[in-house]
């Protein structure tokens, strides 16, 4: 039995992507910006799943997207639409489609991360060969990488997009016993102090997978708008 990472994207849309970043960004760049991520997330993703063996899975929402996004993914992923009311609900409904066609264990991760390559899969996937449950913390509370062993019901039946995400979801697993493992922390792009980061991650790792992204900043000084790391 493989495992499987499942990345969950968003069509990239003005007024509906990256809205944080707006001002100073533009909508229109905004939404350019995120489908720069989205390119570098799939094809990082992409590379990560045939080195690990994982199954590469794409979640997409809104559900009309999938054709489009499918069109633009590299070879190997499937295209699901993402299932629920909110994200939580849809966190849940991943998991336990992706484990239903036999694949353990299952990572989760956002399309908003493009500094995260291939060792922070491999670190998820190795500890989850002793644990029930790791997680990638961000400095804003929350988490980009999430893994589970198997399916746990009500995990994360808890406000998400809040400073408390990472507490919340680490309190539910207590709860119901699970043995939890921290894995290196990393960090979405999310507003322009998280350029900052990037701009940081990419003076000590020439090498980060995110091309794409870094071209765009590059090409349009966005670089210029972040607070210096």
């Amino acid at each position: 039995m493989s495992g499987a990472l499942v990345v969950f994207a968003k069509a990239p849309r003005p007024g509906k992507v990256k809205t944080r970043l707006c001002p100073p960004l533009r909508l229109e760049q905004a939404a350019e910006l995120y489908a720069c991520m989205l390119d570098d997330v799939l094809a990082a993703s992409a590379a990560a799943c045939d080195e690990l063996g994982l199954a590469p899975v794409l979640a997409v929402d809104p559900p009309e997207a999938c054709e489009a996004l499918a069109a633009g993914a590299p070879a190997g992923f499937r295209v699901t639409a993402q299932r629920g009311a909110g994200l939580a609900e849809r966190m849940e409904a991943a998991v336990a489609e992706v484990a239903a066609a036999g694949h353990a264990p299952v990572l989760l991760r956002g399309s908003d991360s493009p500094s995260m390559g291939t060792e922070a899969l491999r670190e998820a996937v190795e500890a989850l060969a002793e644990t029930d449950l790791v997680v990638a913390p961000d400095p804003d509370g929350g988490y980009g990488l999430v893994g589970l062993l198997a399916p746990v019901p009500g995990l994360f039946d808890h406000p998400m997009s809040t400073s408390s995400v990472l507490e919340d979801t680490l309190a539910h697993a207590r709860a119901r016993g699970l043995r939890v493992r921290p894995l290196a922390p990393g960090f979405d792009i999310d507003t322009i102090a998280d350029l900052g980061r990037l701009a940081s991650a990419r003076c000590q790792n020439p090498t980060l997978p995110c091309p794409r992204t870094l071209r765009f900043l590059d090409e349009h000084r966005i670089w210029a708008l972040a607070p210096h790391p």
